[in-house]
């Protein structure tokens, strides 16, 4: 087997320009919302092409927290996506976990009816997400809000969890049931701890499913006390004028939740604990 060939320095060189361009790219909408958050009043273009401008104030984010119901919005979304994170990861662990390991009449078709259901989008499943919620009286409440978007998650994270349970060897559950662990026992302590990277990536998909939706929000709910964070930032534009200062404001506070659960949960999101967990 052939060693792979260290990169040359024009080409360490090279990699790292086009990384550092691509990063600047990325980097850059995120500057000029912090930027524009920043800016006394609601401008939006500005000569200076200064990251802080010479006259920045928090003004907009004191005026977020008092004079506006974000601290509301921010609650209810908390409420929405927890609970989402919770229902999605405990789901899918169990529907995932299912898949892999058993055999049963029926499973073909319903693993493939579920990755269907994320060939179209989701435009096309709001009417009959809108009709399922009026039936079960559901509509203009946290319950609808919670329903659509787990139903919208688990598809994917159902069949992200079964992926990763196909690589854990099932040798482990063999020696688990020779030692007189029952199943039950056997999925929470030893497979359940082995797939915490794959639990990590499905609560972070089910979370970011909720935190950020807007279309599926401005359909189940009406009442502005039960608004979440995507639907109140969609108050401060109008027909006539944009709020750009709250606006920004508001866009940095809903980002930095996401930032800081990644950041936290980032060293889970390493595959391979499995690797020499049996001896060869």
């Amino acid at each position: 087997m052939r060693k792979p060939r260290d990169l040359s320095v024009t080409g360490k060189f090279g990699a790292y320009a086009v990384l550092a361009v691509f990063t600047l790219f990325a980097i850059y909408p995120i500057l000029q919302v912090i930027s524009i958050s920043l800016r006394p009043g609601d401008r939006l273009l500005s000569k200076s092409l200064a990251i802080i401008p010479p006259d920045a104030t928090l003004s907009t984010y004191v005026r977020l927290f008092t004079q506006e119901p974000f601290l509301r919005w921010l609650a209810n979304s908390m409420v929405v996506s927890l609970t989402v994170t919770v229902i999605g990861t405990g789901l899918a662990a169990m529907a995932g976990y299912a898949f892999s390991r058993y055999k049963f009449r029926g499973r073909d078709a319903a693993m493939i009816g579920l990755i269907t259901t994320q060939m179209f989008p989701v435009t096309m499943l709001l009417l009959p997400l809108f009709i399922l919620i009026i039936k079960i009286k559901a509509y203009d409440n946290y319950l609808g809000l919670i329903i659509a978007y787990s139903a919208t998650a688990l598809p994917f994270t159902i069949w992200q969890m079964k992926g990763f349970y196909d690589t854990i060897p099932y040798s482990l559950e063999e020696a688990a049931s020779i030692d007189g662990c029952s199943p039950q026992v056997t999925f929470w302590r030893i497979v359940l701890p082995l797939a915490a990277p794959a639990l990590v990536i499905t609560a972070l998909f089910s979370f970011m499913t909720a935190w950020s939706e807007y279309l599926v929000a401005a359909v189940l709910i009406q009442d502005k006390t039960m608004f979440t964070l995507p639907l109140g930032l969609k108050m401060f534009q109008s027909n006539m004028e944009v709020a750009w200062g709250l606006y920004s404001a508001g866009a940095v506070l809903v980002s930095l939740p996401v930032v800081l659960l990644f950041l936290f949960l980032s060293r889970w999101l390493v595959s391979g604990l499995t690797l020499g967990s049996v001896k060869g």
